[in-house]
């Protein structure tokens, strides 16, 4: 009876070695036969995924800058680069958003290839743009105004307002009479706490980004040598053929979602 028992266990016990040894071979063919999807990202897709880490690496949330505005700004930055109309080596923009209040820091100069802040300031919009607030824009001669879009930073000179940096606007009907109208990045003193303090708001320039005397040349030697500087503000009419966000996503990532970059420092 002790001899049966035996047998039939050891007979059991070896049937269910042999159904487990089957179920993990036959596991195994299965996982060999069944590739692992991934998900396959656009080159846009990367390239939003690309901004956003920027964004997040150089804490410009907590500095004020919406990713939207920023998003567009580097948008037209490697647009511009794809075009030669800045040097590869460029690696700094200027971002200006005229949609916010004139006592708030709304200019942020970045380093997108270090993806770290580099500065962030007070800025002056043009005295025909508005008082606190600026809400209209001209690339109209005499407006005072300020002009909306991309421009390149170009030589430096000394003028009334001292050193002063002058600029190319780019975008046609916008911005690109910034050389006639005198529109430059230049320091000033109403750009400052004490005048925000007795007015209630930033003081205004003729058109001009000025920025305080106190920063003026660190500005200029930051930003200078052809690098990109993107005025935002609150006017749906405006329009750029740098904001187009296929063209810069195909320049950073020229295959696609094979996620190769075509510059390798970026």
């Amino acid at each position: 009876m002790k001899k049966s028992f035996l047998l039939i266990t050891c007979i059991l016990l070896a049937f269910s070695v042999t159904i487990i040894s089957w179920k993990a071979e036959n596991i195994k063919n299965i996982h060999r036969r069944t590739p692992i999807k991934t998900a396959k990202l656009s080159a846009k897709e990367l390239f939003t995924q690309y901004l956003d880490e920027i964004y997040n690496t150089a804490q410009l949330h907590a500095a004020g800058l919406d990713f939207d505005v920023f998003e567009k700004a580097a948008t037209g930055y490697f647009n511009l680069k794809s075009q030669n109309q800045v040097p590869q080596t460029s690696s700094v923009i200027t971002i200006v958003d005229l949609g916010k209040s004139s006592t708030t820091k709304r200019m942020w100069i970045v380093d997108l290839i270090d993806k770290e802040l580099v500065l962030n300031t007070w800025v002056a919009h043009g005295n025909g743009s508005g008082d606190e607030m600026a809400q209209y824009f001209s690339n109209q001669s005499e407006s005072h105004a300020s002009s909306l879009g991309f421009y390149i930073t170009d030589g430096i000179y000394h003028g009334k307002h001292g050193r002063s940096l002058k600029l190319n606007g780019v975008d046609e009907g916008f911005n690109d009479n910034a050389r006639a109208r005198g529109i430059v990045v230049h320091g000033a003193k109403y750009v400052s706490q004490k005048t925000i303090d007795r007015m209630g708001r930033l003081g205004r320039s003729e058109g001009c980004p000025a920025v305080s005397t106190k920063i003026v040349e660190k500005v200029i030697a930051t930003i200078k040598n052809r690098s990109v500087l993107f005025i935002n503000g609150n006017d749906y009419s405006y329009t750029s053929k740098y904001l187009d966000e296929e063209a810069a996503a195909s320049y950073v990532y020229p295959n696609g979602s094979g996620g190769s970059y075509i510059n390798a420092s970026l």
